[in-house]
C-alpha cells in the first residue's frame, strides 16, 4: 500500500472566534484555520504520519493563509486548488455554555464547494493507506461528484474509506437531502466516527447508542464505527462486539471545535498502527481512551487546526487517567 498514510478530501475554511471584545465594546473576532478533514490531517501529523489534502480555497488572502498553515503543518498541499473566483469559506462559530457551539456560514457558494471531478489526482488516493472524507463535501456541486469520484478510486484500490458526517444541518438545502448523501457516505465506508446527534438525526431514534446500534445493523460494510458522546464517552462498534471508554473528565471546556476531528484522527492512527482485521476488544478500547484523552486537550483550547496536541501532552493525560 500508498505512501502516504491518509489523505483528506473536503473543506479547509476560517472559523471566526469571539475573543472579548474592544474598548467600545464591539466584538474581537479571531481568525482560526479550520475545516474537519484539515483538522484531522493536523492531528494525524503530530502523531508522526503522512498527510495529504484535496481541496480548494479562494485565491485570497485567507485561501493564503490556509495554504500556509497546512503547509507549516506538514501536511501536502499538492492538491489543494486555489479559485480565481470563489472567495474561501468562512464559519462563524458561537461558543454557547459548557463549550458547545453554533456555527454561521458564508458559503454561498464558498471555494471548497467549487472542487471538480477532473482537479481530483487519482494516484495521491491510490496510494493512500487510508483515504477520509466528510458530508460538507456532497452538499452541493461540484464537489458531490468530486468526492463520489475520490471514493470510487479509493474503493477500487483497496484502500480503506473513513467517514464523519460532520452534520452542519444549515448547509444542506434539506434535511432530506442531508440524509440522502449522508447515507451515501455510510454506504461506502470501511470506517465510521458519527456523534450522538447525527446518530440520532439519520435514524430518529432517540436513544444514540440504539440510533447507532440501528446503523452498524443496517450497514454491514462497516469494519469499525466509532459514537461519541460528549461527556458520556465513546463507543466503538466492532466484529459484533460493543466496547464503551467513558470521557476524560474536563472541568473547564472551552469550546468543543475540534474535539470531534481531534477524536477521528486518533482513531484513524489506532487503525494504521493495528489495521483493521482481527482487533481485540482491549485494543479497540485502547484506541478510544487515547482518542478520548487527545480530545479532552483540545477542548480546553481556542481553534483546532493549530491547536491539536503533542503525543507526549495525550500520554500524560492518560498516566493522569491511570492514576500514575
Amino acid at each position: 500500500m500508498g505512501n502516504t498514510d491518509v489523505t483528506a478530501l473536503g473543506e479547509v475554511l476560517i472559523d471566526f472566534t469571539q475573543n472579548g471584545a474592544d474598548a467600545a465594546g464591539n466584538p474581537v473576532l479571531t481568525a482560526n484555520p479550520g475545516g474537519a478533514p484539515g483538522n484531522v490531517l493536523a492531528m494525524l501529523k503530530k502523531l508522526g504520519r503522512s498527510c495529504s489534502f484535496i481541496g480548494k480555497v479562494g485565491k485570497d488572502a485567507f485561501g493564503d493563509f490556509l495554504e500556509t498553515t497546512l503547509q507549516t503543518a506538514g501536511i501536502d498541499t499538492g492538491n489543494l486548488v486555489r479559485d480565481e473566483k470563489v472567495h474561501t469559506t468562512l464559519a462563524f462559530v458561537h461558543t454557547l455554555e459548557g463549550g458547545e457551539r453554533s456555527f454561521s456560514f458564508y458559503r454561498d457558494p464558498g471555494a471548497d464547494m467549487m472542487l471538480t471531478k477532473d482537479e481530483v489526482d487519482e494516484s495521491l488516493i491510490k496510494h493512500s493507506r487510508i483515504f477520509h472524507f466528510g458530508s460538507l463535501s456532497l452538499t452541493d456541486e461540484p464537489c458531490r461528484e468530486a468526492t463520489a469520484k475520490a471514493v470510487r478510486v479509493a474503493k477500487e484500490a483497496g484502500v480503506p474509506v473513513s467517514f464523519d458526517p460532520n452534520l452542519r444541518e444549515s448547509l444542506w438545502s434539506s434535511p432530506e437531502l442531508a440524509k440522502e448523501q449522508i447515507e451515501w457516505g455510510l454506504e461506502r465506508c470501511d470506517i465510521l466516527k458519527i456523534s450522538d446527534n447525527e446518530a440520532v438525526f439519520m435514524t430518529g431514534e432517540r436513544d444514540p447508542e440504539k440510533a447507532a446500534e440501528k446503523l452498524i445493523a443496517s450497514h454491514p460494510g462497516i469494519k469499525l464505527m466509532t459514537l461519541t458522546l460528549g461527556e458520556e464517552g465513546s463507543v466503538a462498534f466492532y466484529a459484533g462486539k460493543k466496547i464503551k471508554v467513558p470521557a476524560v473528565e474536563v472541568k473547564n471546556p472551552l469550546e468543543k471545535t475540534g474535539a470531534g476531528d481531534t477524536f477521528c484522527a486518533c482513531v484513524l492512527n489506532g487503525v494504521l498502527e493495528h489495521g483493521l482485521e482481527g482487533l481485540e476488544p482491549e485494543t479497540v478500547e485502547e484506541i478510544l481512551t487515547f482518542a478520548s484523552a487527545a480530545a479532552s486537550i483540545v477542548i480546553q483550547r481556542k481553534g483546532a487546526l493549530r491547536s491539536m496536541p503533542e503525543r507526549k501532552e495525550i500520554e500524560d493525560v492518560l498516566k493522569i487517567c491511570r492514576g500514575k
